[in-house]
């Protein structure tokens, strides 16, 4: 069992930056790739970025792509997203998740891959 706790989340004005963190306890970090979703108010979950257990593989969503750094520190076992250049269309609560991993398979960037998940974090960008 892995359990995850986002935070960082907050009201930011267009153009400006957050970070979000998600702590993991439970296993060893490094087995797990993490990703970060998001929701808005009546969308789907959408993916945003994952990482690899090593650190070593990224993906991002198309519309992330240049704004947004995923990173991950093993020895804290916490997942970083760096969010620069933040626009309204980012508004939504933001999830990150873990999926058990091995070297020899694909960073999953489906919501239904991944087993564990956190409550969530609000992150507001207002125009």
């Amino acid at each position: 069992q892995v359990q995850l706790v986002e935070s960082g989340g907050g009201l930011v004005q267009a153009g400006g930056s957050l970070r979000l963190s998600c702590a993991a306890s439970g296993r060893t970090f490094s087995w797990y790739a993490m990703g970060w979703f998001r929701q808005a108010p009546g969308k789907e979950r959408e993916f945003v970025s994952s990482i690899s257990g090593s650190g070593g593989r990224t993906y991002y969503a198309d519309s992330v792509k240049g704004r947004f750094t995923i990173s991950r520190d093993n020895a804290k076992n916490t997942v970083y997203l760096q969010m620069n250049s933040l626009q309204p269309e980012d508004t939504a609560a933001y999830y990150c998740a873990a999926v058990r991993w091995n070297p020899g398979r694909t960073v999953p960037s489906t919501s239904r891959a991944y087993e564990y998940w956190g409550q969530g974090t609000q992150v507001t960008v207002s125009s």
